[in-house]
């Protein structure tokens, strides 16, 4: 096994090298399922968090990420991005093996207070690596194939994450409803889990090979103040903050509100969460393809629109009397985020390499995560401080009919969370007006792309039609021949018969 970096990578290193990267984000997503997400929220408010708290559960995994500045020091300083990712990947998952154990080594269980602490410093060292890893990627995938390989490796990860989330719900719905009182303890049974499978993906990352990056002599200060000093960079750190802050205002809290304001059970929210993932998976092909052909800004503007009108319909979906409209709304919903979040990750990740200089990627790549992870950190710590005081305020529309018969029609009824729905809404509706001064090579007009994706569509939709068609044709004509075959053959038989009588 070599840790340092090598001077020639082969085809056959590289290729190995690729799936060896995809092998290690399926282990990394696993422990992702384990330790994040709906059963990191269920289990803070099992264990009584405060709205706030709940927020700084959410804004975590941004709050930590100024420490990537340590990882451009480590990078610059040691020159070996495989060793830097791997060791404080190590650092990172050791806090989540101890969630799942410390209520096994002392009596009681993990305080939430306990459970934000170890978090902490799990995605500090998660950050340091992270920032490593993503400069590493910039050089060991060729560009060309950057947009086609990611949506690869999105869609078996997802696919793994809706596996794991639905047999995980499942299982976990059994323990609550048998036995109520072990329900803490399946929860830090996961991060146990998780801890393992993140371990695994560490001794995977030491076998993939690293192109000998290119050493960087300015002190880090300097290398960063550089990429805030391209303005092309500096438009995109702008959008993406704005349209970071607000999501973040909104979506952290989607789960909270189905179980707590419309009251769902955790398995209905796992099952929409896996409904959106399909989605995701179906479509992530397709965007990968088009990302490479086109752009990854032309696919942000197509995308971002259709999530921003998920936003928006999240804040009407607890307005309904039945039930039925409401899990209605919610499945198509996550449909169309699931579609949209697959092209809109995926362009974003995309378009911050593309923009960054291959020889100072990772301060590049850093000072954008930093920026965005800022905006990301205080928008749902600002949600969990105004939760209690939007909750006791209510904004309602209704148009009343009167007559014989008197009617109520409810147009609008905002309160808690719904507010931050709207305003998160209109937040990300402004942040496309920034996502215009963003210049990209190989930029596309988004109606042509429109345009070339519907007669795409019309094209294979006629084939399959053709297809029928044709199989429709010809199958009755065959049988209508074998039919006229028989009857001349059996004709023919009879007249035979008597000319020989």
């Amino acid at each position: 096994m070599n840790i340092r970096p090598s001077e020639h990578i082969t085809n056959t290193d590289l290729n190995s090298g690729l799936k060896l990267v995809i092998a290690d984000g399926l282990s990394a997503e696993a422990m992702v399922v384990f330790t994040s997400g709906t059963f990191l929220t269920a289990m803070a408010i099992h264990m009584g968090a405060s709205n706030f708290q709940l927020g700084m559960l959410a804004a975590l995994p941004t709050f930590t990420t100024i420490f990537q500045l340590a990882s451009i020091w480590l990078v610059q300083k040691f020159n070996n991005r495989k060793l830097i990712t791997s060791v404080f990947n190590l650092l990172a998952r050791l806090p989540l093996i101890a969630i799942g154990i410390m209520p096994l080594l002392f009596s009681g269980t993990t305080t939430i207070q306990v459970l934000l602490i170890l978090l902490f410093f799990q995605h500090i060292f998660g950050d340091i690596a992270g920032a490593s890893w993503n400069s590493w990627m910039k050089d060991l995938i060729p560009g060309e194939r950057l947009g086609s390989f990611f949506s690869h490796r999105s869609r078996m990860a997802q696919t793994l994450n809706v596996t794991l989330s639905l047999a995980t719900a499942l299982c976990l719905d059994y323990v609550k409803t048998h036995y109520p009182s072990q329900e803490i303890t399946a929860y830090t049974t996961l991060f146990l889990a998780g801890g393992v499978l993140g371990m695994m993906s560490v001794f995977l990352l030491l076998k993939t090979p690293e192109p000998k990056p290119t050493p960087m002599d300015d002190k880090v200060f300097k290398l960063f103040s550089k990429s805030l000093k391209n303005k092309n960079f500096r438009n995109l750190l702008a959008f993406n903050s704005l349209w970071a802050f607000a999501l973040n205002l909104a979506t952290p809290f989607f789960a909270v509100f189905m179980m707590k304001t419309i009251g769902l059970p955790l398995s209905y929210v796992i099952g929409l969460g896996i409904i959106s993932q399909l989605s995701s998976i179906a479509s992530l092909k397709l965007w990968g393809k088009y990302s490479d052909r086109f752009s990854n800004k032309t696919i942000i503007s197509i995308c971002a629109p259709l999530y921003i009108t998920c936003i928006l319909a999240f804040a009407f979906t607890a307005m309904p009397a039945s039930g039925v409209t409401t899990l209605v709304m919610l499945f198509i919903i996550h449909v169309v985020s699931g579609l949209s979040t697959a092209g809109i990750n995926l362009a974003l990740s995309n378009i911050g390499i593309k923009l960054a200089p291959k020889k100072e990627a990772i301060v590049y790549l850093s000072a954008k995560n930093m920026f965005v992870a800022l905006f990301s950190t205080i928008a749902p710590m600002m949600g969990g401080l105004m939760a209690d005081f939007f909750a006791g305020n209510t904004l309602a529309w209704n148009i009343q009919l009167t007559g014989s018969k008197h009617m109520t029609i409810n147009l609008l009824n905002l309160q808690g969370w719904n507010y931050f729905f709207i305003i998160g809404g209109i937040l990300a509706m402004l942040s496309l007006r920034l996502l215009a001064k963003v210049k990209e090579q190989g930029e596309t007009h988004r109606a042509r792309v429109v345009i070339h994706m519907r007669a795409t569509f019309r094209n294979k939709l006629r084939r399959n039609i053709g297809r029928e068609a044709t199989n429709n044709l010809y199958s009755p004509t065959l049988a209508v021949r074998r039919q006229v075959i028989k009857l001349f053959k059996a004709n023919h038989t009879a007249t035979a018969y008597k000319k020989s009588a």
